[in-house]
């Protein structure tokens, strides 16, 4: 159980870092550039965590990095082609499913047995607040004003529990 959490923490962290650096690549130079720049800086943080607890544990990370790679930096770059609304839409879905995604780690763990795992809740309810912070700083930045929102807030959120899925797994 402990290996498929952090795997699939590590596959969410690594593929958040990858649609950073495609929000970047498309609007770093924009008055957004900063703000995202400040949000990816916090996603550096959590995957380098993630990577020491794979090493302490030695957990291989998922089968998929490659894969990742490429779909979130293209699911970032092609969002902030529809300009700074179209990015904080990514992000809001992005950060929706992985907050709720810990917070079912959370339960679990603290089900199987809080005092053992102390040390990892602490971590992923960091992370989740973090994530949170970036889903509420998407809403205050006009994500909801993106032409179709809904639909592409789904079909992100969609892709993102086939990821954490696969992840887990593979």
């Amino acid at each position: 159980m402990v290996h498929r959490i952090l795997r699939v923490d590590h596959a969410g962290e690594f593929g958040a870092n990858r649609i950073y650096a495609g929000q970047m690549a498309v609007l770093g130079r924009s008055k957004i550039g900063p703000l995202i720049q400040q949000m990816w800086d916090q996603e550096k943080k959590h995957l380098a965590k993630f990577n020491e607890i794979l090493s302490e544990n030695r957990v291989r990370p998922t089968a998929l990095l490659p894969f990742w790679n490429i779909a979130g930096f293209v699911l970032g770059a092609s969002t902030a082609l529809l300009g700074k609304e179209g990015a904080m839409a990514c992000t809001v879905a992005v950060e929706e499913s992985i907050s709720e995604h810990y917070n079912s780690q959370i339960r679990v763990l603290m089900e199987k047995d809080p005092e053992r795992y102390t040390e990892l809740l602490q971590v992923i309810k960091e992370f989740r607040d973090d994530e949170m912070e970036h889903h509420d700083t998407g809403l205050e930045h006009d994500a909801e004003s993106v032409p179709g929102f809904w639909l592409l807030k789904n079909v992100i959120q969609l892709g993102c529990k086939a990821a954490i899925s696969i992840s887990e797994r593979v």
